[in-house]
């Protein structure tokens, strides 16, 4: 018997969506084959509910940063806030931030900000940073590849759904690119196309829950559980066993996230 297992790497286990069911979500999940879940942390407000999360779950784990989104409403953050927040026990990660030209929720130049006010906390306490980018494919690279040259940092781009020239970018800069549920959706086929290419040993999969549910679950909200679905859909993509792609990514995720601990 296999003892692969899979990993959902970005979930946002607090929304409302989800977080008045945590036992049965991660009883689903583990019945499914996920046994670990990073849940993400958007807004600093927002840590407290995050951490809570993970210290009651063994195998979840948590981030701490402020959304592209949300960087109107958490401006200019401290650097020493999010290095007091990642010295946590079972904080792993930096993020989620970047940036959002899509919806543009939040001023550019804020954003632009507070991404790199992320990237030099990541760089500090050496933990991966979360990256978030929607239609700003220059600017997100520009960022990066400045701030790489001041001092290296390592991460992952969530939800890929960019280029596959951006892919080739985030990748050369020796980052790690994570694929949600829109990677099984019929109109994805650019999307699938890079998630063929992708080296086996840079890849994550994640629900992005409560949202994308990947098919065949269209429509509900999404829940880690799901990640077996885009798991399998990518292993089926790449004509190769469920087991490799899990045992891959799992591997994945433990050597970029260092601080987490693999389940007993």
């Amino acid at each position: 018997m296999s003892n692969a297992f899979i990993v959902d790497s970005h979930c946002h286990l607090n929304y409302s969506d989800l977080s008045g069911d945590l036992k049965g979500i991660v009883k689903r999940a583990e019945n499914a084959n996920v046994r670990t879940m990073l849940a993400i942390n958007t807004k600093l407000s927002e840590f407290e509910e995050v951490y809570r999360i993970a210290e009651a779950h063994p195998n979840i784990w948590a981030s701490v940063g402020v959304h592209p989104h949300a960087a109107e409403e958490e401006p200019n953050i401290a650097f020493e806030s999010l290095l007091m927040r990642a010295a946590k026990k079972r904080c792993v990660g930096i993020g989620e931030t970047g940036l959002d030209y899509y919806y543009d929720k939040a001023p550019r130049d804020l954003q632009q900000a507070n991404f790199r006010t992320h990237i030099m906390a990541a760089r500090a306490v050496k933990q991966p940073i979360i990256v978030h980018s929607r239609d700003a494919e220059d600017d997100t690279y520009h960022i990066m590849s400045e701030e790489m040259k001041t001092g290296a940092y390592t991460g992952v781009i969530h939800c890929f759904t960019a280029s596959a020239e951006f892919a080739k970018k985030m990748l050369d800069l020796g980052f790690y690119i994570s694929f949600s549920g829109i990677v099984t959706f019929k109109n994805a086929k650019d999307l699938q196309e890079v998630a063929k290419w992708v080296p086996l040993d840079r890849m994550l999969v994640e629900t992005d829950a409560p949202y994308l549910a990947p098919v065949p679950h269209r429509g509900k909200t999404c829940e880690p559980a799901y990640t077996a679905d885009t798991a399998a859909f990518i292993a089926d993509l790449r004509g190769i066993e469920l087991d490799e792609l899990a045992t891959a990514t799992t591997d994945n995720f433990f050597g970029l996230f260092k601080k987490a601990k693999r389940p007993e």
